[in-house]
């Protein structure tokens, strides 16, 4: 729907948002877009880990993610982030409601791979209808990236994915992923814009890597016929405007044809 604009918070920016970030929100709602915001918690689930010296490991970005990492993932998402995210909008004058992806079956999920991450699943299923129905009264909806299967089985899911899965399953208009890094860096340089073919380069050399992969093989994996590009931006800037072009950050493109 090209009134819609999907923007994941990484966990890890959510803290150094200024007001900026929120007043652009307004500005969206104002120019008659909807936002949706889909946010990560990774450095506030890792503190509380330490505190309850519960040890972590990540594989290929991902938090492999036992029975008992869920629970605390789940407690720090739902209970301290998503509504840390939710009163700031609301001081700006934003109705916001804050939703895990295990309400109404919001985000329906299965396990990547039990074996090796455990508790970390895939988005097989959005319920847009909920989105939609929120979107239609005002309301800005701030997803927790929980998932549950239709066995009711709880799942991590990475925040990238979710909002790339959210953006394609409503064709929205526009995918920003608000990060605290300016976008790709290659030689210390920002790359403004990169296509699939030369992101699969830059991961096999090792330039694009960790936490950047899943980031943006959610944005390529959200592209299509309505939704052409995505956008990787540093949220300590001002963040977007519907009229703004001069954004500085990476943007993420399908190859179409040959590469020059």
């Amino acid at each position: 729907m090209d009134d819609i604009i999907v923007l994941k918070c990484g966990g890890s920016s959510i803290d150094s948002l200024t007001d900026s970030f929120y007043e652009n929100i307004v500005k969206l709602k104002q120019s008659g877009l909807k936002p949706i915001i889909v946010h990560g918690g990774g450095p506030a689930i890792e503190i509380a880990l330490n505190k309850m010296e519960i040890k972590g490991e990540f594989i290929n970005g991902l938090r492999k993610t036992t029975a008992e990492v869920m629970d605390v993932v789940e407690m720090v998402l739902t209970g301290t982030v998503n509504s840390q995210l939710v009163r700031r909008l609301t001081e700006f004058g934003i109705q916001a409601v804050g939703l895990s992806g295990t309400d109404s079956d919001l985000l329906v999920a299965s396990p990547r791979d039990i074996d090796e991450l455990g508790y970390v699943g895939d988005v097989d299923e959005v319920n847009t209808s909920l989105l939609c129905q929120l979107l239609n009264i005002g309301v800005v909806p701030v997803i927790a990236p929980i998932g549950i299967g239709r066995d009711g089985t709880r799942y991590n899911i990475n925040a990238d994915t979710v909002a790339g899965s959210v953006a394609k399953s409503l064709e929205a208009k526009q995918l920003v992923f608000v990060t605290d890094v300016p976008g790709i860096i290659q030689k210390n340089e920002l790359i403004d814009s990169i296509t699939e073919e030369e992101i699969m380069e830059l991961i096999s050399k090792g330039t694009i890597y960790g936490g950047m992969i899943p980031k943006v093989k959610a944005a390529l994996a959200s592209l299509g016929d309505n939704l052409k590009e995505a956008m990787i931006i540093d949220g300590n800037q001002s963040v977007i405007d519907s009229q703004d072009t001069e954004l500085v950050g990476t943007v993420i493109k399908k190859s179409v044809g040959v590469v020059s």
